[in-house]
């Protein structure tokens, strides 16, 4: 810590330019990894679709070349190229200057997706090159920046030009930084799913999507003229309908409303949420004015119609949206997110407004669709039903069943209680477990072995999830509880590790198992994934022991290659570990338990409800689906997830 007497003015380090995005880069794009990375992406690909939204662009073409760069190209009105106020052209500034941009203007843009008018300059900062193509004016006017700073020279003040024409638009090209990126290669599957997202909420949008990395190049047009209605149809094109889209749409206070649900014979509900076409992750004000509006209009007709008596307690809004599946689109003219990748909507009139339309619109298509209005409250009726009929289960499982964890052989606990400091490894097998018991730091981490592959949660019903003994040993052990569609009984403030480590053998098998308890963590605790909580330990493949000198560890084929090329006139031994149980405790310590030499990586959600579609494809009971999905991934399996 500084002394009063080193900490002077000379300790306060200013950033100049773009300095401070390539400083801290998860402060503007989320992360460094491949959520970040793909990131860029779509906030070039945000400022085409504002161009859209203010009425100038119709058509938006977004190509990942060959090179690793990514092409975004609008049809839009081209980014200004006069002279600024500041002395430099606009577009220049736009590119180069944090929190500068059309979008503070409310004569230029109404709404747009951009907070903080730093998109275009943060991807500038974050690539090894951009290069910018602005159709304007007659002209073609060009500029190109290497790592956000400008190296073409300006002709009389103004961006040098390419040519005449008669076309507006903007072309933007950026070639991630590797030096800032963990990996560079965007994900075609994650930008697909953004971009046809995109085209749902805009319905007079086309947007084409082209992967030149491939060796057959593929190329898709997305342009969906039912809107929400056809994006509905899309997310629940696999499940039985229990009614058609409803559409409710409404403006107040300049702030536009769309609501699409779908109900489907399903025990849970899918609620997305979106502001000025960004998908809020984590959902805001306007998901919840939505569920408090329609959890009172629904309670107010099964009054009426008798479903619920005077006696009765109301339905919970969780019963009510049993089987939906809705989207909450607003407009908004001053969006407020949290944090720059805009997971979640911070406005309290969006809240007001969305709950006044919903009320308002709400009765009128009910009133004349009664039987789509029977179908909804039988559906919270059996919700209800079920729900009670769970609590017994939960309370037979959870709470009658005591677990003395650190005397029944299965949990070897920790000594510290600082939930802050502890950290506990899932590790599958009795070999591995005690090999880990006995490695293992035991102030600070906690071993649960567990016997093979536990159940796949996305087959069985709660009762049989419940049941399972590993699971049970689980829910236990964490402290928290568990989520499932009828209510949340997860309280993340009880949460006995800050670090949960799946410790699985690096082979088919410990992969299976890792999937299987990731699939029991994304669907009944969330939380522990999206507040960063769940990990996958990474045990070495190799080790090599040269005739001199100290043994390496080896991670994966690939570094065993490297290492040949690299020590090819040196002769070696080379161990293989087939599983952890296979590693004496000093080595397990070495390479995966000791928190100063392990690798770790944390799981996270990027597209939460890509990961949910894939998460069903993957685990679910249809095989075709699955088939189809490995099938078109095998290829780019590695590179492309």
């Amino acid at each position: 810590m500084a002394s009063q007497e080193t900490y002077t003015g000379q300790s306060i380090r200013v950033l100049e330019g773009l300095e401070a995005v390539r400083q801290r880069p998860g402060m503007y794009i989320g992360s460094t990894s491949r959520k970040g990375l793909n990131h860029l992406v779509f906030e070039i690909v945000d400022n085409s679709v504002d161009e859209h939204l203010a009425g100038y662009c119709d058509r938006i073409c977004v190509t990942l070349e060959k090179d690793g760069s990514c092409t975004v190209s609008d049809n839009g009105r081209g980014v200004p190229v006069d002279m600024h106020e500041k002395g430099v052209p606009a577009a220049r500034l736009v590119y180069t200057t944090l929190h500068a941009g059309g979008k503070f203007d409310n004569d230029v843009y109404k709404t747009s997706g951009g907070l903080h008018g730093v998109g275009s300059s943060v991807v500038n900062a974050l690539s090894v090159w951009m290069d910018v193509k602005i159709c304007r004016g007659g002209y073609i006017h060009h500029d190109h920046y290497v790592r956000g700073v400008p190296d073409i020279a300006l002709v009389n003040g103004l961006l040098p030009t390419l040519g005449r024409t008669k076309e507006t638009g903007t072309t933007v090209a950026f070639l991630p930084d590797p030096e800032i990126f963990e990996v560079t290669r965007f994900s075609a599957t994650e930008v697909r799913s953004r971009l046809h997202e995109t085209a749902y909420l805009n319905p007079g949008l086309t947007i084409v999507f082209r992967d030149e990395r491939k060796d057959e190049p593929v190329e898709v047009t997305y342009h969906e003229p039912e809107g929400l209605v056809g994006y509905l149809r899309e997310m629940n094109k696999s499940s039985e309908h229990l009614t058609e889209p409803i559409l409710l749409e409404g403006r107040e206070e300049g702030i536009e409303v769309q609501v699409a649900l779908q109900y489907v014979n399903e025990f849970h509900e899918n609620v997305l949420g979106y502001c000025n076409n960004i998908y809020n992750a984590d959902g805001g004000t306007h998901i919840t004015g939505f569920k408090t509006a329609f959890t009172q209009v629904m309670n107010g007709y099964a009054r009426e119609l008798g479903v619920l008596k005077e006696k009765d307690a109301n339905f919970t809004g969780a019963e009510i949206r049993n089987g939906m599946t809705a989207v909450v689109s607003v407009k908004h003219p001053d969006p407020r997110f949290e944090g720059q990748t805009k997971t979640k909507l911070d406005n309290p009139d969006a809240s007001r407004v969305v709950a006044k339309v919903v009320s308002e619109v709400a009765p009128r298509f009910f009133d004349r669709n009664i039987d789509t209005l029977q179908k909804v409250l039988a559906s919270a009726e059996k919700a209800a039903k079920i729900r009670k009929a769970e609590e017994k289960v939960r309370t037979n499982l959870l709470t009658k069943q005591k677990f003395s964890f650190d005397t029944n052989g299965k949990l070897a606990n920790c000594i510290c209680k600082d939930p802050s400091k502890c950290e506990i490894f899932i590790v599958e097998g009795d070999s591995a477990g005690g090999s880990a018991k006995t490695a293992r730091d035991r102030n600070t981490q906690a071993i649960l072995p567990i016997r093979g592959k536990i159940l796949n949660v996305e087959k069985a019903s709660i009762d049989k999830v419940l049941a399972n003994a590993e699971i049970k040993t689980m829910i236990t052990a964490f402290g928290c509880g568990f989520s499932e569609g009828y209510g949340n009984d997860f309280d993340i403030s009880k949460l006995r590790y800050d670090k949960i480590i799946i410790m699985a053998d690096a082979d088919v098998d410990g992969a299976h198992i890792g999937t299987l308890l990731l699939t029991l963590f994304y669907r009944y605790m969330p939380e522990l994934i999206g507040e960063g909580h769940v990990y996958v330990a990474m045990p070495p493949l190799y080790k090599v022991v040269p005739q001199k000198g100290e043994g390496v560890y080896l991670y994966d084929d690939k570094a065993l290659e490297r290492y040949r090329r690299e020590h090819k006139t040196q002769k070696f031994t080379l161990q293989r570990y087939k599983g952890l149980g296979e590693m004496d405790p000093q080595q397990l310590w070495e390479t995966t338990l000791d928190p100063a030499t392990r690798r770790l990586r944390r799981i996270e959600i990027g597209d939460a409800r890509l990961s949910s579609d894939i998460t069903e494809v993957l685990m679910g009971t249809e095989v075709p689906p699955r088939r189809e999905f490995i099938y078109e991934h095998a290829r780019d399996a590695e590179l492309d997830v």
